[in-house]
């Protein structure tokens, strides 16, 4: 492939990305989901535009895009935002993640699916999208108790996610006979290597970061410390999402000289945002909506049902205005990449449930990543600044 074509279709993403934000801000629409239509329409489900050496990018884009998501995600928990609204992230979220899976499961059991793979979906089901939830919230331009405590729940979501499909992963094995030797160790290893990972980069980073120009990180600097984050976790097998917060909540309470720990990702994310979402729409094979069939309608409703629950059980004991608990469910409906690679995961430890978990997974996750950010979107606005 010639290095014009990749050069050419990347101007052309980029100023599709421009006029995608316009569009958004125009019609009201997430330009998530507008990005990822546009993927779908030039994509393999659509018009197969995308040269190979363009999809090709996928992979270390996403890496690229989820690791600085994390940071700033990780940067939301600071101490304050935690004295604030601490009770009511990690009330919401644990409550949504365990009134998730027993949803889901309990529903999917009752329509005949095995027990065994009617908790893995369950576990699958646990995925967020804290890409898309945050890209809608900075949209909106919400500002509040609201959207505070929605970043913080994004920020630990996946964490408490992970944490409970390795033992539902562990749980299912035991169901089916197949043992579980090793499968809780690796769920441990990937969750408790992140976050020693985070915090060996995460303090260093708080220390040396912001000393060359005072009070700000550089450019350099912050990509530097993404990139080592997302590179040493890929090598290690760690999950790179929880070792990105955790470095990122590392940085933010403890460099005291930083103003803004995080200026600087800020100012180049979307670039890496654009080509992501519309390289992940490009991978989307629309064709496996129509696979799903009734048990994915079901499976889509249950968790829709889950989220609306958990989050006005967990606002509840949380404290959280009843305006808030109303919401929040719906703000977290998005969902994509975890989703994905936990599907993943259980078909390699499932195979004779394989095409099974994968189909329904993935052609659900079509459903949330597309229609997931308009929901938020709705959440955010009918909230506003409360």
């Amino acid at each position: 492939m010639e290095m014009h074509v990749v050069l050419v279709t990347f101007g052309l993403l980029f100023l599709a990305g421009l006029v995608a934000d316009e569009v958004g801000r125009r019609t009201r629409a997430p330009r998530v989901t507008l990005l990822l239509a546009l993927g779908v329409i030039v994509g393999q489900s659509g018009f197969d535009l995308l040269p190979p050496a363009v999809t090709d990018w996928y992979e270390f884009l996403s890496a690229a895009a989820l690791s600085m998501i994390a940071f700033l995600l990780g940067g939301s928990l600071s101490v304050a935002n935690l004295r604030r609204h601490g009770r009511a992230i990690l009330t919401i979220s644990a409550t949504i993640v365990l009134t998730t899976i027993a949803i889901v499961t309990g529903g999917l059991v009752v329509l005949g699916v095995d027990l065994a793979i009617a908790l893995l979906l369950a576990g699958i089901a646990t995925a967020t999208d804290p890409v898309a939830t945050r890209d809608v919230i900075r949209q909106t331009g919400s500002r509040g108790d609201f959207a505070d405590t929605l970043s913080g729940i994004v920020a630990v979501d996946d964490a408490w996610g992970l944490i409970a499909f390795s033992v539902v992963l562990v749980v299912a094995s035991l169901l089916m006979g197949n043992g579980a030797d090793g499968l809780l160790a690796r769920g441990l290893w990937e969750i408790g290597s992140a976050l020693v990972l985070g915090l060996a980069i995460g303090f260093p980073a708080a220390f040396l970061t912001g000393r060359i120009r005072p009070h700000e990180p550089l450019q350099a600097e912050a990509l530097g410390i993404v990139f080592l984050t997302a590179g040493l976790s890929a090598w290690i097998g760690a999950s790179f999402l929880l070792a990105g917060m955790t470095a990122g909540a590392v940085v933010v309470n403890f460099a005291r000289h930083h103003r803004r720990a995080f200026h600087e990702i800020e100012n180049i994310e979307w670039p890496f945002m654009i080509l992501f979402f519309v390289l992940a729409g490009a991978s989307l094979d629309i064709s496996l909506l129509w696979g799903i069939g009734a048990l994915g309608g079901a499976y889509i409703a249950l968790r829709v049902l889950a989220r609306l629950v958990g989050g006005w059980l967990g606002g509840a004991i949380g404290r959280t205005p009843h305006l808030h608990r109303r919401w929040m469910g719906m703000a977290l409906l998005p969902q994509a990449g975890v989703a994905i690679g936990m599907a993943l995961v259980a078909a390699h430890h499932f195979p004779e449930n394989g095409d099974l978990i994968l189909t329904l997974a993935i052609g659900t996750t079509v459903v949330f990543e597309l229609f997931g950010p308009v929901m938020a979107y709705v959440a955010l606005k009918k909230v506003g600044v409360n």
